[in-house]
């Protein structure tokens, strides 16, 4: 598992060992350039040294093995440009010589060489480069090597500071591991660093939601199961009735009711479906399109014509604008346009009339339900989205499931739901949805 804590440390000390490589080059390029300057102030020291020494004939190469400590090698000329004298006749070096500073490459690497003429010679200093690199790289070392040795305290300080700043987030970590599952009240944000605070506030807002989540879901259960108890017990009624019925007609009587009781609890239990689909938690995922609203309408109406005839209402469409497109789930959206038409026909005496117009409105499109019904009374219009909620001294049967189920998909294609007063002097439901963006 990945430890934040040992993140940190190999970042922050894999950081100080990068500066102090970085650091160990400037001090061996800075300790280089301060040798180079002090050898060659001696190498021309050395040089002018020499000039009231007396050299007389020309060198014999001596036998034996030169020390190997002597890395400054010496040549002197005469004015004829005779060599009188090398120190380590051993050594490769070039028989001219160049007066002042000059480098110069053999066999056995560079080299740098002071060269001064003076009355009746010519000195010429050499060292070899590599004694220079080998006393700078020297110097880098032991200025660093203290620093080195420093990392394994710097890591275990580091290691605990991190440790001792995360503290509160362990803190946070077994406070919420020690939740009951039913405990979402708010995190405590005290004593949290502000770099861990949108954690915290991320987390106490998911709580909120989870809470609000579960509320709902309570309700939702408690509702479902008081309004199923109902048309259950009287599907057992019936039940009981039709097994004591006393002769066929009393029986297929009974078997009538009982058969419309139970077409009451399967519409029931459908809408039930239909509205825990339109949850946003719900793990049905809807698909999204590109439709006609227009032509979806016209198929619900198609689908409600004969629950218009047998109550001779006038079930008509008004304007229906061919460019009304929008995105979203062409089975959730008919379902919307059903439950409205529903209602509107359920409520609308006989004789009555209902039209469905879709036009666009400005940069929305916009979905019109009109009935000549008794309408819903502005006090009441926003309790009617509620779930289970039916107007007192209603005749009509039903689940209060309806516009609830209407809000739900609406809501879920981002579309506003507005109630008002018909022409006609009774509902006008308007959905008005963003339109469709062409491709």
């Amino acid at each position: 598992m990945r430890s934040l804590r040992r993140d940190l440390l190999v970042y922050v000390l894999g950081s100080v060992v990068a500066a102090f490589l970085l650091g160990g080059a400037a001090t061996y390029y800075m300790a280089r350039a301060e040798v180079d300057e002090v050898m060659d102030y001696h190498l021309r020291q050395f040089a002018l040294s020499l000039r009231d020494q007396r050299f007389g004939q020309p060198i014999t190469p001596p036998a034996g093995v030169p020390e190997e400590a002597l890395d400054i090698v010496i040549q002197i000329w005469d004015p004829r440009g005779l060599k009188l004298y090398l120190s380590n006749p051993h050594s490769q070096l070039p028989s001219t010589a160049q007066l002042g500073y000059s480098d110069t490459r053999t066999d056995e690497g560079r080299w740098r060489m002071f060269t001064v003429a003076m009355r009746d010679r010519v000195v010429q200093v050499a060292q070899p480069m590599r004694v220079r690199s080998r006393v700078a790289a020297s110097a880098a070392i032991r200025t660093l090597l203290p620093l080195f040795l420093m990392l394994p305290l710097l890591g275990g300080m580091i290691w605990y500071m991190v440790g001792r700043g995360l503290r509160p987030l362990d803190r946070l970590a077994r406070g919420v591991a020690a939740r009951r599952p039913d405990a979402l009240s708010p995190l405590a944000a005290g004593g949290v660093p502000a770099e861990a605070r949108p954690l915290v506030d991320a987390l106490n807002d998911l709580l909120g939601r989870l809470e609000r989540a579960l509320a709902t879901q309570r309700a939702f259960v408690a509702d479902a199961a008081h309004e199923l108890r109902t048309p259950l017990t009287a599907l057992q009624l019936q039940l009981q009735l039709t097994e004591r019925a006393a002769d066929d007609a009393e029986r297929a009587e009974a078997l009538g009711e009982l058969k419309r009781g139970l077409q009451r609890a399967i519409h029931l239990v459908g809408q039930l479906l239909t509205l825990a689909r339109q949850e946003p938690d719900s793990d049905v995922r809807p698909s999204r399109e590109p439709l006609d609203l227009a032509e979806l309408a016209a198929l619900a109406l198609t689908d409600h014509s004969a629950l218009a005839r047998a109550k001779d209402i006038d079930l008509g469409a008004g304007r229906r604008d061919p460019a009304a497109h929008v995105v979203g789930d062409a089975a959730a959206l008919r379902t919307m346009i059903g439950c409205l038409l529903d209602n509107a026909i359920r409520y609308t005496p006989a004789g009555g009339r209902v039209d469905l117009t879709v036009r666009i409105d400005s940069d929305r499109v916009v979905l019109e339900i009109a009935d000549s019904g008794p309408g819903i009374p502005p006090t009441e219009r926003e309790r009617v989205f509620d779930r289970f909620y039916r107007r007192a001294g209603q005749s009509q049967t039903g689940s209060g499931l309806g516009l609830a189920i209407v809000k739900a998909i609406a809501e879920g294609h981002q579309a506003l739901v507005e109630l008002g007063v018909a022409e006609a002097g009774g509902l006008l439901v308007r959905i008005a949805f963003p339109p469709a963006v062409p491709a």
